[in-house]
Formats: structure tokens, C-alpha cells, sequence
């Protein structure tokens, strides 16, 4: 939608097709979404899910000789042989603790780690911290979480009862008339629980619950995953050296693995079939998804992301779309290098500035575009925080800084799923792909643009907003315009006119 034609703080994608681009010839362009799995058969991605024409699908033979046997729709860095794959990772924090400990395991103090490497120790002592402050909030979470499940069995069974129906929606419980005491008082209370926790009206209680019950077993999992190795099943399912970027063919094409909702939201964000009268309309009408799996549950390992990268740039995407983040990135360099290769190549990244409400100035979120060798900014690189529809305009739960580049709108989008279904979702992770939607936009109508122009018309289209809004993870008020560096929400409308008139001085 479009701030002036419509009142509501969209993206103008609409207005740039109806206004801009209507009966003008465009061209395909390959997306990388490194991301989880992605369902490749979804009935809204149909056609738009990349295929490796130099590959023959099943024969057992690298035909094109990239180094990866029947990559027909992408790679698996999480893969195996043997169709094993990597499921649940662990995070980059226990993996660090787990390399460092015995060297500073035993060191009492600052005073006592002179003769060793001071930074490194301060940096152990970080791992230290967040892994207490890991084990001490999951165990909350684990305490609430077991409370809240059993609430949730119980409101479950007496909405469903109350209705008659198996799935109960918002619209349900606020027309349902309590038959008792305890029905009403359910009823209060879920009504309650939506509004205080924004949840969004098109989810039902029985998605709710499994969601509660999924974080539940999360925070079990992570406790036990502290006390084991958290590199063992890197090992034993992929048996690669995750030390040495050099080792670097390993994996499989089952580029559908595990859980595909994360990969499979993302891309129909980017490209849904637009007006077939299902699900949603994605941004871009002329684009190809090229799945390349490297992240799971936990944190993403630094190598991975930089082969994803680099195998996305070397079979044919001009941009990458990067939905996860981390608070630790010991291989940065490597990641560093494959962006600089983008780059090299003409290749725009596009990430999630992360859903911490913290800001990114001072706490990056890994990936990042600042080179840890020299401290300069990639210009190949935006970072994408979360925006809202309505006058909030900021995501509660959104990173800022003037290290992030650009808002976009990542509450309640509304996407494809797996299995032929469609869900609501927010986060940086929906804001990232909106971008790097219209980037692939502008691309496919104007091929000539270099990535450059192409991240110049997005972020200098972007008007300023000066609306005082609250500072995510505060209760400060600031002008809208402050917590990024363009200052604004993306808007395609503006960025396909600039991109027009670039085109016309060349």
C-alpha cells in the first residue's frame, strides 16, 4: 500500500506497478534466500524456484562441475550423506566456550591471564556471561512456559467445546456466549492475552499452543545442549572440519530439509505469484528463488554462510537475501571475504537487522557490512530494520542504529507455508526480504542498474520520517527519522522513479 493513496505506511509496490511499470518488459532475476528449508512445491512459488539447467537431476554426477553433485535446486551446507541433515544447531556462544575453555577455564582473573592474550580473555569472559545469563533465562522460560502450557490445554479444551469447532480463532472467542463461570473467564482471558501480547487475529489458539509448547522444548533442549559438545553432531552428520574454509565440499541438495517454514515465508515474500487469487501477492513478478540452506534452529556457523554466499554469487543470483543474525561471528573474516566477492561480482546482500530492540551501533548482529580488517562499511550491503503499518510505525522489537540502513514492514506479513498454507509472521526477517523484493523489482525492469544504483534508488527513496515513535527496549521518545541511517520506510514507488531517471541520463 502507499502512505498517501491509501493511509497506511506500506511499501507503494502497488502504485509502482499501476503507475510505473504497467505494460513494460522485464527480466528475471535470481534471489538467493540463504535461509532454512524451503518447500520448492509450494502451489504460490510455483515456476519460481531456481533450477540448475547445467545439472541432471539424480545421477549422482557434478555435470557442471561446481564442485556440488546434482545441485539442481541449490545446496544443503547442513547436509550429509546418506540424507542426514542437520536439524537443530547449537549457538555460537557454546561453541566458542567449548574451543576456549581449557585454555581460560581455570584462570581466576585478569590479573592471572597477563601472560596470555588480555583481549582474548575478555572475550572468554563474555562467553562466560552470556552463558550463564542463557542457562539462568532458559530455565525461566522452561518454569513460565510449563505454566503456561498446562493454561493453554485447559483454555483449549473449553474454547473448542464453547464453539464447537476443532480450530478456534480470535473472531470465535469474541462472538462465542459463555454457557458458564469458567467459559466466561477463559474468554476474558485469551481476548486478554491477545491484545497484550499484539498476537495477530488471524492466528488460531491451536497455533498459539503449539507455538507455547515449542518454546517450551526449546528452552529444555538448550539446557541440555549445554552440558554436550556442540560440535558432535557437526561431526558425526557432516564430518567436515568447520575450522578450515578450504574444506569446503560437503553437504547435499535436499534444499527442502527439515523445517522449511522460516525459508518458505521469506520467499514468498519475495515471490509469490502476484494476482492468482491465492495466498499473497510477493514484491517482485519477474524473480527466481534460489534456495541455499545454512541456517537451522541455533546459530548459523561463519563458513557455511560464507560458501552459501559465495555458491549463490558463482551460480547466478544478483541479490542475496540473509533473514538470521548472531551476537558472536569468530570466522568473520571468511564472511567478510565471500561479501567482498559479491561484490566483485554485482551481487546486492540484503539482511535482517535482527529482533533484539537493541542497538546495532554498539551490539552488531552477525552478518554485518562493517569489515572487521579495517572497520569500513561493505557498499554492497543493506541492513533492514522492522516497521509497522500503522502510525507506531516501529516494530517493538526491532534493532536501530545508523548502522542499519532502511525500515521496511515486518509486522503481521502475511506469507506462504508449508504444505500449500499461509501464516502471519513479523520480524527483521520479514522487513529483510521486502528489500531485497524491490531490489530484485528494480532489477528486472532495469538490468543495466549496477548494484550500487540499485541500493542508491532504494535508500535515497526512502523520505525521512520525523513521527515520534518509541525507541524499541525503552520507553523513550525519538523522532522515527533517528533510528536509521536513511531515516525512512523503503518505498518502491519513489526507488523505481529514481531508477528511471538514472536510466534516462545514461
Amino acid at each position: 500500500m502507499d502512505l498517501q493513496k491509501d493511509s497506511v505506511y506500506g511499501t507503494s509496490v502497488n502504485r509502482a506497478y499501476a503507475e510505473l511499470l504497467k505494460g513494460k518488459t522485464s527480466h528475471p532475476v535470481i534471489v538467493a534466500v540463504i535461509d532454512v528449508g524451503v518447500d520448492t512445491v509450494h502451489e504460490d512459488l510455483k515456476g519460481r524456484i531456481w533450477t540448475n539447467a547445467k545439472e541432471i537431476p539424480g545421477n549422482g554426477i557434478d555435470d557442471d562441475g561446481n564442485g556440488y553433485i546434482d545441485d539442481v535446486h541449490g545446496w544443503n551446507f547442513l547436509g550429509g550423506k546418506n540424507d542426514r541433515n542437520i536439524l537443530t544447531e547449537s549457538y555460537e556462544s557454546d561453541r566458542e566456550y567449548f574451543r576456549l575453555q581449557p585454555v581460560y577455564g581455570s584462570v581466576k582473573d585478569s590479573a592471572s591471564a597477563k601472560a596470555m592474550h588480555l583481549k582474548q580473555y575478555g572475550y572468554w569472559l563474555q562467553l562466560k556471561d552470556k552463558r550463564i545469563k542463557d542457562s539462568t533465562g532458559n530455565e525461566k522460560t522452561i518454569k513460565e512456559y510449563t505454566r503456561w502450557t498446562m493454561s493453554d490445554h485447559y483454555q483449549d479444551s473449553v474454547l473448542r467445546r464453547a464453539v464447537a469447532k476443532d480450530t478456534v480463532y480470535y473472531s470465535d472467542i469474541e462472538n462465542m456466549v459463555p454457557s458458564d463461570s469458567a467459559g466466561a473467564k477463559v474468554r476474558r482471558q485469551v481476548l486478554s492475552d491477545f491484545r497484550n501480547y499484539n498476537i495477530p487475529h488471524s492466528l488460531s489458539f491451536e497455533t498459539l499452543f503449539a507455538e507455547d509448547s515449542e518454546t517450551l522444548e526449546t528452552a529444555k533442549e538448550r539446557i541440555h545442549a549445554l552440558s554436550i559438545d556442540p560440535n558432535a553432531q557437526r561431526r558425526d552428520i557432516i564430518g567436515d572440519d568447520p575450522e578450515n574454509i578450504n574444506d569446503k565440499m560437503y553437504g547435499n541438495n535436499d534444499v527442502s530439509a527439515g523445517y522449511q517454514y522460516h525459508g518458505t515465508h521469506v520467499s514468498g515474500i519475495i515471490a509469490s505469484i502476484r494476482g492468482n487469487g491465492i495466498g499473497s501477492d510477493g514484491i517482485a513478478d519477474n524473480v527466481i528463488i534460489m534456495p541455499v540452506r545454512a541456517s537451522c534452529d541455533g546459530d548459523e556457523r561463519d563458513k557455511d554462510v560464507a560458501l552459501a554466499i559465495r555458491y549463490a554469487v558463482d551460480n547466478g543470483a544478483k541479490v542475496i537475501n540473509m533473514s538470521f543474525g548472531k551476537p558472536f561471528s569468530p570466522g568473520k573474516e571468511w564472511v567478510d571475504d565471500a561479501v567482498r566477492y559479491a561484490a566483485k561480482k554485482g551481487v546486492l546482500l540484503v539482511h535482517g537487522a535482527g529482533n533484539d530492540a537493541t542497538d546495532a551501533d554498539t551490539i552488531p548482529s552477525y552478518p554485518d557490512a562493517r569489515f572487521k580488517s579495517n572497520g569500513e562499511q561493505a557498499d554492497n550491503f543493506i541492513d533492514v530494520g522492522a516497521s509497522r503499518a500503522d502510525s507506531s510505525l516501529v516494530a517493538y522489537f526491532s534493532n536501530y542504529g545508523k548502522t542499519v540502513d532502511i525500515f521496511a514492514p515486518g509486522v503481521d506479513i502475511y506469507s506462504a507455508a508449508p504444505g500449500n498454507k499461509y501464516v502471519t509472521k513479523s520480524g527483521t526477517s520479514d522487513a529483510s526480504p521486502v528489500v531485497a523484493g524491490i531490489a530484485a523489482l528494480i532489477w528486472s525492469y532495469y538490468p543495466a542498474l549496477t548494484y550500487r544504483q540499485v541500493k542508491y534508488c532504494i535508500e535515497r527513496s526512502a523520505t525521512p520520517i520525523n513521527i515520534m515513535v518509541t525507541k524499541p527496549g525503552t520507553d523513550e521518545k525519538v523522532p522515527f527519522s533517528s533510528l536509521s541511517r536513511t531515516g525512512g520506510i523503503v518505498n518502491a514507488y519513489k526507488a523505481i522513479l529514481l531508477a528511471q531517471q538514472i536510466v534516462k541520463k545514461e
